[in-house]
């Protein structure tokens, strides 16, 4: 029976209760963990445009490297392993406001130093845990009830579950082991193919593909049925409508059709046309679902505006002296303040975190802007995940929202060139990055309140993780920068692509505005029959490779759970922490192959694909190979 709105729940260990819970052991796992899915999640972020929560397979992880511990005397309790998952998972949704926005700086040709990009990350994650102090009493304590936080909850769930059970970890490191095999047969050895593809009759230069990502396979399963179907909806319609209708159209036109400015449409290959007009459609439909989002957000969004600038300005009035439970402690608002001035101090004095934007004055704006943007969202962000989830947090329409406000300011102060631009997309990482630490640190801190942890040393945890991560999760974008590259097929980076796009047309009036306009109309359409615009918009602004793997993971989730009585809920969490191995896996092996290119200066040569013979005997051995990742995959998720 769900709590009643408002009711507090018993936690699992009451506020009298001594239990060890903020120790070296906890911070130090979370610490090495958050470094280690943060690179991951910035890889799968690069390649296939969105991340995904890492609490439960941090938790699950935890609890199993405390089990080995305890076998030499230093077992660690529940409240350890939250404070764990908590420093741990905040590099994840660090990650993801990098990725979002940074890669754009490398395809203007003005790619940021380390020393750039950290101080970015370090502003946005700060302001984003700073700002939700003052929340925590409002959206967790006194909205239980009304606001389920599902992430957050769920992982308490496994949390307190693991302290009867350590088999869960197992599925996490199998599923690390599987994702960095597949990626070390098909990008190190290069003995399989990455991808494999066919061409389909009658339609003109249409093409069916898979991208073979253990990665991608996981996220599908955790995605669900659902999403995972409209995704899929959203490539078939780019790859077997939109092209083939653009090269039977334009089969006679002699002379190239804007954007495209040397081939005529006859001439230019599947992959050309989505690259010269798919992408252009399909990044009208991801910015008009992503602001879709946010005007249907709106009345919570001036809800929780005004209900958070009333929780800030009451911070400042609450004693310290006065003794509360332990479970209501949070960071003291003299530590709040003192905090919020050092960001914005970083962003307007220090030349180095903004980029040559112009003189302080300039520099001040831009910060202005930050701390105004990044507070209205930071409140929305917390509120939505609250209801919906991190995984349908519309952190996109948020940072386009900025952009498209930023960008506007820009322009009319004459601050329209390449540093200009830089400048605003720099803005809007920032905000991106505070909005996703936000929802994650509510979630976190929800798990905390169903715990009965101490609020303070949650934060503090979060405090830590951003400080220690964002170095690592920024050196791995530089890595897989000089690597792949972005806006390539190995990383497109659909997210920064879009806000380049959304900066340049802004600040160019260069768009080619009849194909953004049908992306428009694509997302408009999608509300009307009340499918996830979102969601389809990502699809077909994505390759449809990209998309089948998600597809055939929901879609095994989706027969794994049918019917089965008892077993669905076990099913879907051991499916889901062998879909976060999957990521895991397949990233961090993805950054380590960018990691010996950097110093080898080449990427892994491989021994190639000619043993398997002909094409089709490729394509075959790369079917096979996939077939048996889902075989094990199916098996571990039915072994009990």
């Amino acid at each position: 029976m769900p709590p009643s709105p408002g009711a507090s729940p018993s936690p699992h260990v009451h506020a009298s209760t001594v239990q060890r819970e903020f120790t070296v052991k906890a911070v130090v796992f979370g610490i090495v963990f958050g470094i280690l899915f943060g690179a991951a999640n910035a890889y799968l972020g690069l390649r296939a445009g969105l991340t995904v929560s890492t609490s439960i397979p941090l938790a699950v992880i935890t609890v199993a490297m405390f089990r080995v511990f305890g076998r030499f005397g230093h077992d660690g309790t529940i409240l350890e392993a939250n404070i764990s998952q908590t420093t741990g998972s905040s590099s994840s949704a660090l990650a993801s406001g990098v990725i979002f926005t940074l890669p754009a700086l490398f395809m203007w040709g003005i790619p940021p130093s380390l020393l750039q990009m950290t101080l970015l990350a370090l502003s946005g994650g700060l302001l984003g845990v700073l700002f939700m102090i003052p929340l925590r009493s409002l959206l967790i304590v006194r909205e239980h009830g009304r606001l389920p936080f599902p992430e957050g909850t769920a992982c308490a769930e496994v949390l307190k579950a693991s302290e009867h059970k350590g088999s869960q970890a197992k599925n996490v490191f199998l599923g690390l082991a599987a994702g960095a095999g597949l990626k070390a047969l098909t990008s190190w050895l290069q003995v399989i193919p990455a991808t494999i593809g066919f061409k389909l009759p009658l339609l003109k230069k249409a093409v069916i593909g898979v991208d073979l990502s253990g990665a991608l396979f996981g996220v599908g399963y955790i995605l669900g049925p659902r999403i995972a179907t409209v995704m899929v909806g959203g490539g078939l319609l780019s790859a077997v409508v939109i092209i083939p209708g653009i090269a039977t159209w334009g089969a006679s036109r002699a002379l190239p059709l804007y954007p495209e400015q040397v081939l005529p449409i006859a001439q230019m290959s599947a992959s050309a046309l989505w690259n010269s007009y798919v992408r252009y459609i399909g990044a009208g439909a991801v910015a008009a679902a992503g602001i879709i989002t946010l005007v249907r957000s709106i009345p919570t969004m001036l809800e929780s505006f005004r209900v958070g600038l009333r929780q800030f300005s009451a911070t400042g009035t609450v004693g310290e002296a006065v003794a509360v439970p332990r479970t209501e402690r949070d960071v003291p608002p003299k530590v709040l303040l003192i905090g919020l001035a050092c960001v914005l101090v970083l962003l307007a004095v220090v030349p180095q975190t903004l980029g040559a934007v112009g003189p302080f004055w300039h520099r001040a704006i831009a910060a202005v802007c930050v701390v105004i943007f990044t507070f209205f969202f930071v409140t929305v962000a917390a509120r939505i995940v609250g209801l919906v989830g991190v995984t349908s947090n519309p952190t996109s329409g948020m940072t386009i929202a900025a952009l498209l406000a930023t960008a506007t300011v820009f322009m009319l102060l004459g601050w329209d060139n390449l540093s200009g631009k830089g400048a605003a997309l720099m803005v809007g990482c920032v905000v991106a990055i505070a909005a996703g630490i936000s929802g994650d640190t509510s979630q976190d801190l929800k798990t905390g309140y169903l715990l009965g942890a101490t609020p303070s040393y949650q934060q503090i945890g979060q405090l830590i993780g951003v400080l220690s991560s964002a170095v690592f999760v920024c050196l791995s974008v530089l890595l897989l920068a000089h690597t792949f590259g972005f806006g390539t097929q190995a990383l497109p980076a659909p997210q920064a692509t879009l806000m380049k796009l959304v900066i340049d047309g802004v600040m160019g009036h260069s768009l080619p505005w009849s194909l953004i306009g049908i992306g428009i109309g694509i997302a408009v359409l999608c509300e009307l029959f009340r499918i996830p615009s979102l969601a389809f918009a990502i699809g077909v602004y994505l390759p449809l490779s990209t998309m089948t793997p998600i597809f055939l993971g929901g879609l095994l989730r989706a027969w794994m759970t049918r019917k089965r009585a008892g077993q669905t809920e076990a099913r879907v969490e051991r499916g889901v922490l062998l879909g976060s191995g999957l990521v895991g896996g397949e990233g961090l092996l993805g950054v380590g192959i960018a990691a010996v290119a950097f110093i080898h200066g080449s990427r892994p040569a491989g021994f190639g694909t000619a043993w398997a013979g002909s094409p089709f005997g490729v394509q075959l051995v790369g079917v096979a190979a996939f077939a048996l990742l889902i075989g094990w995959f199916a098996y571990r998720v039915r072994s009990r």
